[in-house]
């Protein structure tokens, strides 16, 4: 029986999910060791026929259990806790996955590996091990490097799923994390109300409860990240949304650098109701940064069109998270339409 399952929510995958699958299905790891669990939040494309040709092309014991259930309340926290309802006894951990990311052959055996390390640290009240987050370089396009490039930059650095680090750590921030099953149960799951952000939740709810989380550089996770203006906006818009909604059940949380853009517009227009000679500083002084990190990125990537696309995306994650940090105040969230 599976001591280790991972589990996938998906919302229209198609393009990417067969990745995502066989790089899980090709590991290391003995087959009857883990599993693949795909929770398919009502993809109109051909996700689920995917899913299900490679169910067929793949069974036997040479192959580990692959298995697709449907999660019609169609959200990324229900879908965890659907499986953890779902999942064999046997399944002592959970590996968090999405659809549009992929993982090297060795991957749940050097998941396992960080485990122990990082237990021998914390023994018994270890509920989760994060890893690194790296950018997927198939089908890399301009905008996507000026987006990688913006995340990379420390203007675009949120300190979260996309940091680097090299040495196992505490956090609590961990990406991608493999969960102890007993750990989770312990403190209900997933909050169901969180749409988005929901693992900087669960993350504040193990610490409160006195488990420990840690990050390991030792593996990685190949992530697919936005390739486009519009989706890097709504990207944005939704992290920036969903991080007042989290603030306000956890305000240790917050970290002043998020408010920047807002403090400096804020600041900004003080200055010219005031008819200050220093009014336009913060502005120029804020286009100064964004340049610099625009010829910073374009020198590491070797492309100069990041000169001036990174500035952009840059601008447009300022904006995006600020105007979402506001809107959070005003709404209830919505469900996304374009991934789970």
């Amino acid at each position: 029986m599976p001591v280790l399952a991972t589990v996938i929510p998906v919302l229209n995958e198609e393009r990417f999910i067969e990745r995502c699958l066989k790089s899980l299905l090709n590991q290391t790891l003995p087959a009857s060791q883990h599993m693949i669990l795909v929770l398919d939040g009502g993809s109109q494309d051909g996700t689920v026929a995917v899913v299900e040709h490679l169910i067929s092309e793949h069974q036997g014991e040479a192959w580990p259990r692959l298995v697709l259930e449907m999660n019609p309340q169609r959200t990324v926290p229900h879908a965890r806790n659907l499986a953890l309802t779902i999942l064999p006894e046997s399944v002592e951990f959970m590996v968090e996955m999405i659809g549009h990311a992929t993982v090297d052959a060795d991957h749940l055996e050097q998941r396992l590996l960080a485990w122990e390390a990082c237990e021998a640290e914390v023994p018994e009240r270890l509920a989760g091990v994060g890893v690194r987050v790296v950018e997927d370089g198939d089908d890399r396009t301009r905008i996507g490097d000026w987006v990688e490039g913006a995340l990379a930059s420390p203007l675009g650095r949120s300190g979260g799923q996309f940091s680097q680090f090299t040495k196992a750590e505490p956090t609590n921030v961990p990406a991608f994390v493999m969960h102890r099953r007993e750990a989770l149960s312990a403190v209900g799951g997933w909050d169901e109300a969180f749409i988005t952000s929901q693992d900087s939740d669960l993350s504040m709810r193990l610490l409160k409860a006195g488990y420990s989380l840690y990050r390991h550089p030792a593996t990685t996770v190949m992530m697919h990240k936005r390739n486009g203006l519009k989706q890097w906006w709504k990207m944005g818009h939704r992290y920036g949304f969903w991080r007042t909604k989290v603030l306000l059940k956890h305000p240790k949380r917050a970290k002043w650098q998020e408010f920047l853009p807002l403090a400096g517009l804020l600041l900004s227009a003080v200055l010219f109701g005031l008819s200050s000679p220093w009014a336009l500083f913060p502005i120029l002084l804020y286009g100064l940064a964004l340049m610099v990190g625009g010829a910073v990125e374009a020198l590491r990537q070797r492309r100069p069109s990041s000169l001036l696309g990174v500035p952009i995306c840059l601008l447009m994650l300022h904006t995006s998270f600020s105007l979402g940090l506001v809107d959070g105040l005003l709404r209830k969230g919505r469900l996304p339409n374009d991934r789970g």
